[in-house]
């Protein structure tokens, strides 16, 4: 292979990095700020890093299956935008905003059973206090996300993405500030600890919603794609929405619902095993968003491409895509095995060496977990975005979630409840079902069908040729 050639072709490495770029700093932003946020609590107490992750992974899980579904949005935008149907974009991201007020009456359906979750988990009463506070505040907010994920999709679908990252860079910036301030109380702002990392995690969503909704109802988007005009409710539209969007948000939630409910049965071995697990999985993040950029990339080109009637360049993209996160992916594998400390030291750096010294411990030996799994995660993200970006949501929902249960839930269940087990055999069967996902969909994406699917309806009127041709992407704030 011509490497100047292809990397120049379309389809190639360069048009992949182009878009895969900006939401790569975005995902990455997205993902420092939780790293800080997670830094900042271990600096606070051990047992406030111990609880954050059970108590915002769960959230999280719940919130996921309408972020799922909103996000999907972006492949519709991407396939009306390729197929220069234009009048249906805004139509679409407003169905996505119907959607988030149902999704937030749901949400806060499940503020009194704050406690219950939290009891039933198990862990000790002062993990379960905190885990609490962080939830509740957490699942106020919850809609704010939802509403956002619809409203950036506007922008991604197109290929926009540079609007996309600024947007999401401002408010991780937002994030990180009120963490400072609200956790360990400065500059006259009252210490909340638990509470004042949910409430700046809420605030910056908050900031991400108002952004994106002031920039999609431009004039000059409110023109060509309808963004105030297409405001009615489309009973055709939303149920296509559902139809292909709700797969993928099932995909999400019922896959943070294994690993949420994985990291409640490992908060069985103890707080030090919970907090290496906590610590592990953040560090993880590191790595995952900015591959999940490129998977978000991936469903824009996929979308595109097929909206074009032209498969064979959305293949060549992806596997453009599958390249280069598998070469990111082996070099941060490399460096989790070989230089752990740069990773886990940032954890205990308000901790005493007594206290974080088992946690550390654990922690190496979690990062060769990582180290292994993530080579794999690159392959599953890469992959499943392509058969998703064309509508195969469907069979990444059954696979996830079929693989979650039998491969990792119910035997890390047993190992914990039932055998007693170590915490490496239960990091054994996470580290198999990641592994199982990355090669159940290359399979499935080698087998082609994706390349005759659609989510749009077919176009009900021919483009005429003297019309000027479609934009192009650029950075519109």
């Amino acid at each position: 292979m011509n490497l100047s050639r292809y990397w120049q072709q379309a389809g190639g490495y360069g048009e992949t990095i182009r878009l895969a770029f900006p939401l790569i700093l975005s995902t990455s932003a997205w993902s420092l700020q939780h790293f800080i946020d997670r830094m900042f609590l271990a600096w606070y107490s051990p047992a406030a890093i111990a609880a954050s992750m059970p108590a915002g992974f769960l959230e999280f899980t719940i919130a996921s299956l309408f972020i799922g579904t909103t996000s999907y949005i972006s492949t519709f935008v991407a396939q009306y935008y390729g197929a220069n149907q234009y009048e249906q974009i805004g139509k679409i991201i407003w169905q996505g905003l119907f959607f988030s007020l149902f999704a937030m009456v749901i949400i806060l359906a499940w503020l009194p059973f704050a406690g219950l979750l939290f009891r039933l988990a198990g862990h000790a009463p002062e993990i379960q206090r905190l885990e609490q506070q962080y939830f509740v505040v957490l699942i106020a907010g919850g809609g704010f996300p939802i509403a956002a994920a619809a409203l950036s999709s506007f922008f991604s679908g197109r290929g926009d993405v540079w609007t996309v990252m600024w947007v999401n860079v401002i408010a991780t910036v937002v994030n990180i500030g009120l963490d400072y301030l609200l956790i360990f109380g400065k500059y006259g702002l009252p210490e909340l600890g638990m509470r004042g990392a949910a409430v700046a995690t809420v605030m910056s969503a908050v900031v991400s919603f108002a952004l994106f909704m002031g920039l999609m109802l431009r004039a000059k988007f409110r023109r060509q794609y309808h963004t105030w005009s297409g405001r009615k409710f489309d009973a055709h539209m939303f149920r296509r929405l559902l139809y292909f969007g709700l797969p993928g948000g099932a995909h999400s939630f019922l896959d943070c619902l294994g690993f949420a409910l994985f990291i409640l049965l490992v908060g069985r071995y103890g707080a030090e095993a919970l907090a290496a697990t906590n610590i592990a999985f953040n560090i993880n993040t590191l790595a995952f968003m900015p591959m999940f950029g490129f998977g978000i990339a991936v469903s824009v080109i996929v979308g595109q491409r097929l909206g074009e009637n032209n498969p064979t360049l959305a293949e060549r993209s992806t596997w453009s895509a599958a390249h280069l996160t598998f070469l990111y992916m082996l070099i941060l594998s490399v460096l989790y095995v070989v230089v752990p400390g740069l990773f886990l030291h940032p954890f205990g750096k308000q901790a005493t060496v007594v206290s974080f010294q088992p946690i550390y411990n654990y922690g190496v030996i979690l990062l060769r977990f990582v180290a292994l799994y993530s080579l794999f995660d690159a392959m599953n993200i890469v992959f499943s975005a392509a058969i998703k970006g064309a509508g195969d949501t469907r069979f990444v929902m059954f696979i996830s979630v079929t693989l979650s249960w039998i491969v990792m839930v119910i035997p890390t269940f047993l190992a914990t409840i039932i055998f007693h087990w170590s915490l490496f055999v239960s990091w054994s069967f996470a580290t198999a079902y990641v592994v199982l996902l990355g090669l159940i969909f290359l399979v499935r994406f080698l087998q082609g069908k994706w390349k005759s699917m659609r989510v749009i309806e077919e176009s009900s009127h021919v483009i005429s040729v003297l019309l000027p041709e479609k934009p192009t992407p650029e950075m519109e704030i």
